[in-house]
């Protein structure tokens, strides 16, 4: 299929066109002047002033619109593009993938999946004004700006009450920065804080705070419903209208009221947008009314009741605090702290705004700063004019003309004629003090206020019971909690959750019939400020990784801003309840943990990943720093097991070695012309991590494309590894076909051996008799899991198939580690050979082994060389060396015997296993011979199996021992014996290998490179 990105106009050499930068005359492609030109693109033109082959950037190079209906274009790699070139464009290339499983093809899949929207459909958008602003406002402006806001200035005195409103304007400006900086750092969908939090920290903060976030909006609608029916509920029991009784009435009208709000919010955004702006004028007047009612001559009886116009002395009288019933800075501060959330309505809802990295910084941000202004204002006039303490009765006044002195607490009212002296002894009804219903008072016009109290807490519940399912469904879309993906779908034009909406009603209806949210309330506004913490921690989180991703628009933020914000939300999360604060931490905490260990398939970039690439990357250098220590000293292995698949016995033993706490790297070596391998290198790279991720392997995969196995090898070994984090030991299975493979695989396969030991390698080598290669295994897996698949309709032959594909599944039992825990009290069999390694790597590995979950029950019996004579002695020697390494053991067995010459039968087996690859020179003449060793120089001399016939019948000796004392065990370790370069040919080596583990159960043989890896000293 042709590449829609593939630009076939640049097909030929570029024709340039005659610019200020070049006069001459013009060509074609072929370089002949005859004026022809092919299409010439203008944009390319106006920026370079001639044509290029390279395109100008375009947004639509970054835009992934496929993703809507579920496939997502990719860009052709520059690989691919030479291929299309040599190849004459003969080749498909790629151009779309299909979405993640359990995508939906909604735009909200992915960012990139961004469409221009110009609303063709009749989707519902709103702007900064009436999407943000309006919002944010009325959910801030609650009834505590009618009822509790006098009582929080008549407690802390307007100098500490100007300090609660600004502590709480800072908390909520340095969240409204914060939040700026991550929404104009790209495009933001819906979800609200959720959204912002999970795209920037990650699923497992996101999907933690997401939940209780949602949660809380919910329950926040029964407070605000039960806000308004007590308000309601106080009206009738002032005019004897009481259904029942007081908390039935609560919960009937509370009911009711929410009926009526789910039934504006499932009739779309437009209705609810417009119900909006009706309380927002209602709650405007109410405001207003305040102001204008200060203004008005006090009547007497509103004097009698603490209201009086303003007046320097009553200010400054309310200037000090007075705190009473055991209330202090703090506790006054949590009661009001509540009503400066809400800055989040508008963010709530960003999926359904026009440009929401436009509209939620200018909107929240503005909002903020009107609402903290008007609590101030409001809070002033009302300190200015009204009293801490008044009786209410008209007739405590002072006569004119009598001599009184005014002093005492009620100085300002005294001098106003009033005397209420009577509030030091007793407790009174009336002031700020004491009446929650000073507001009313101080109004123009009192039923204004009772109708801006209505306004302020059913706009509230309006925006808590959108914002809900909203969030709510952007986590759902997620699927990071998989059992809520029912939640996920939405409804008509503009996507509307309405399963999320009869959710919330059922969660605001349960509270609402409890009718007491005391208790619950803190914990709403803990999770409230949680939300608020983990924004300012993401904007400071990213800000500290400095990814060259974080590129917010908005300038006016700072990360140690964010930090102070974070902090200060935490504490005020104290401030306002500690329980509840312990009771959020730990629900998120066991969020967070839910989330980690069930691992979500999806990325998006997170500060977090970030953050963990710039540590691991400081933590490199740092050990490039200090020396390596023998102490410290860990397996980092190689493997070459190909596809980490193909070889599971021999990743899982190198697993063993490492698990969580070395380097494991999984290697393959393509062979071939660099052309023909290169598009497999790098189609298996994901691929393969990827399985080794799924199967909880801690190991990288690598892989290289060289002419040669060998020489793919050696660059593996050279290049691989980050500073000390490199590998020393390459782990490889043993070539059970080297008598029938060609002499380059032998001569290969030897070469990397005496490679290792060049670059300092400890060397593995794991002989297994069913083999290690089960690739045939796993495509014939394949293979019947695609019949399969395909004759699924017939049940029974589905259920044959499905037995079949068990059963061939359970090959899988070659895999070492699966073997090992076959049997209980499993048998380690650990033989040396005479010439023990000087490292210690054949102790060590066991020893490593023993420590693993799978080998705990092993047994582990030492075989060691000693001389005739000196069994006792040698076996305590090696005691002792046991001992002073702390390696536990079974028992020590001394062979004193090894020496001997093998048996016939043994012997006879190693002769007929090279007879091939001999010369047999010794009974030709010296011209013939002379010349077989010119033309077959990797062939087995006579000479070179008489000089090595001591360590040849080693190996064969060695065979017989192991088989008869280790024939039961299920792992044997040996001491490699190696072959001095340049004088022992490969086949003799790979006869030496293959004699010495033969017939035995699964061997593996170690050789260090005189390195110490032990150590008895502390």
């Amino acid at each position: 299929m042709e590449n829609d990105a593939y630009d076939r106009i640049g097909d030929e050499p570029p024709n340039y066109e005659e610019t200020s930068f070049s006069g001459g005359t013009t060509s074609n492609g072929n370089g002949t002047g005859n004026g022809e030109h092919r299409a010439v693109r203008p944009s390319v033109v106006s920026a370079f002033g001639h044509d290029t082959l390279d395109r100008v950037p375009n947004i639509d190079f970054y835009r992934n619109a496929g993703s809507v209906s579920g496939n997502r274009a990719v860009r052709p790699s520059l690989q691919e593009l030479h291929d299309v070139f040599q190849k004459n464009g003969r080749i498909s290339v790629t151009t779309t993938v299909e979405d993640r499983e359990g995508s939906d093809g909604t735009p909200s899949d992915d960012v990139e999946s961004v469409i221009p929207l110009d609303n063709k459909d009749g989707t519902v958008r709103f702007g900064w004004i009436k999407g943000v602003l309006v919002r944010c406002m009325l959910n801030i402006w609650g009834v505590m700006l009618f009822i509790r806001l006098s009582w929080v200035f008549g407690q802390a005195g307007w100098g500490l009450g100007i300090v609660v409103i600004a502590l709480s304007c800072v908390v909520t400006t340095v969240t409204g920065l914060s939040m700026s900086a991550i929404c104009t750092n790209g495009v933001v969908r819906g979800g609200g804080a959720y959204y912002l939090i999970s795209r920037s920290l990650g699923p497992e903060f996101g999907g933690s705070i997401g939940l209780i976030f949602a949660f809380a909006n919910a329950v926040a609608v029964a407070m605000y419903v039960v806000g308004f029916a007590e308000t309601v509920v106080d009206l009738l029991k002032e005019n004897d209208a009481i259904m029942i009784d007081e908390l039935n009435d609560i919960r009937i009208i509370g009911c009711i009221s929410v009926v009526l709000l789910l039934g504006i919010s499932v009739a779309g955004m437009e209705w609810e947008a417009k119900a909006q702006i009706g309380l927002l004028i209602i709650l405007l007047i109410a405001i207003v009314n305040v102001f204008v009612g200060t203004g008005i001559p006090a009547s007497t009886d509103k004097k009698s009741k603490g209201f009086f116009n303003y007046d320097a002395k009553i200010f400054m009288e309310n200037l000090p605090p007075n705190f009473r019933d055991g209330e202090t800075f703090f506790s006054v501060f949590a009661i009001f702290f509540p009503a400066a959330t809400g800055i989040l309505a508008g963010a709530n809802i960003s999926g359904d705004l026009k440009d929401a990295q436009d509209a939620l910084p200018k909107g929240t941000l503005l909002a903020i700063l009107i609402t903290g202004v008007t609590y101030l204002g409001v809070a002033l006039c009302v300190s200015a004019t009204v009293v801490r303490d008044a009786t209410g009765n008209i007739n405590d006044t002072i006569a004119i003309g009598m001599d009184m002195f005014c002093n005492g607490t009620n100085t300002a009212a005294c001098e106003q004629g009033w005397n209420f002296s009577s509030c030091d002894v007793s407790s009174c009804k009336f002031g700020s003090m004491n009446n929650f219903q000073v507001m009313t008072m101080v109004s123009g016009f009192g039923p204004l206020i009772t109708a801006g109290t209505f306004s302020a807490t059913l706009s509230s519940a309006l925006a808590s019971l959108v914002s809900a399912p909203k969030v709510f469904q952007a986590l759902c879309k997620d699927n990071i909690y998989t059992a809520l993906k029912f939640f996920a779908k939405g409804h008509g034009k503009n996507n509307e959750p309405i399963r999320g909406y009869v959710l919330t009603f059922i969660i605001a209806v349960a509270f609402i019939i409890i009718a007491d949210l005391n208790i619950i309330a803190p914990i709403i506004s803990n999770f409230f400020l949680a939300s608020y913490a983990l924004i300012n921690f993401s904007c400071f989180h990213a800000s500290y990784a400095k990814s060259p991703g974080w590129r917010p628009a908005y300038r006016y933020y700072n990360m140690w801003l964010s930090l102070f914000g974070a902090v200060l939300c935490c504490g005020v999360m104290f401030v306002i309840n500690w329980w509840a604060a312990l009771l959020t931490y730990a629900i998120e905490i066991f969020l967070y943990v839910y989330v980690t260990v069930k691992k979500p398939n999806v990325n998006w970039g997170s500060s977090t990943q970030a953050v963990t690439f710039v540590s691991a990357v400081n933590n490199a250098l740092s050990l490039t720093g200090v020396e390596d220590h023998v102490k410290n000293f860990r397996p980092q292995c190689m493997v070459l097991t190909g596809a980490p698949k193909n070889r599971p016995a021999l990743l899982d033993l190198a697993h063993c070695f490492t698990k969580n706490y070395g380097l494991c790297l999984t290697c393959e070596v393509f062979v071939g012309p660099r052309t023909e391998t290169l598009t497999d290198v790098n189609a298996g790279m994901e691929k393969n991590q990827m399985w080794l991720n799924k199967k909880k392997r801690k190991a990288f995969y690598a892989a290289v494309a060289c002419d040669s196995f060998r020489q793919g090898t050696e660059n593996l070994m050279q290049a691989s590894g980050l500073g000390r984090l490199k590998p020393n030991i390459l782990m490889m299975g043993f070539k059970k076909d080297w008598r029938t493979a060609d002499t380059a695989g032998v001569q290969s396969y030897v070469g990397v051996l005496h490679d290792a030991f060049d670059f300092e390698y400890g060397t593995v080598v794991l002989r297994m008799n069913q083999g290690l290669d089960i690739s045939h295994i796993i495509k014939a897996q394949e293979e019947m899991e695609r019949e399969a698949q395909e004759q699924k309709d017939l049940e029974k032959e589905s259920c044959l198939s499905h037995s079949l594909i068990v059963c061939l599944s359970h090959t899988h039992t070659l895999c070492l580690s699966h073997c090992l825990s076959l049997a209980h009290g499993l048998s380690l069999s650990h033989c040396l050979s005479l010439s023990v390694c000087g490292s210690g790597l054949t102790l060590l590995l066991p020893y490593i082994l023993t420590t693993r979950k799978k080998f705990k029950d092993c047994k582990m019996r030492i075989f060691i060389a000693g001389q005739p004579g000196r069994v006792e002695q040698d076996r305590h020697e090696m005691k002792s060396l046991l001992e002073k390494f702390r390696i536990k053991y079974a028992d020590i067995h001394v062979i004193d015997d090894i020496t001997q010459n093998p048996n016939s039968n043994s012997w006879k087996m190693f002769e007929d296993m090279i007879e091939p690859f001999r010369l047999h020179e010794g009974s030709k003449s010296t011209t013939l011979a002379e010349a077989l060793r010119k033309d077959n120089p990797w062939k087995i001399s006579d000479a070179e199996l008489d000089t090595f016939e001591e360590k040849t019948n080693l190996q064969v000796r060695l065979n017989e021992l192991l088989q008869e004392n280790s024939r039961a065990a299920n792992l044997i370790i040996v001491s490699m014996p190696i072959a001095r370069l340049g004088s022992v040919s490969d086949h003799l080596y790979m006869a030496w290998l293959d004699i010495l583990t033969k017939n035995l159960p699964p061997t593996m043989l170690i050789r260090g490179n005189h390195k110490s890896v032990l150590t008895f000293y502390s």
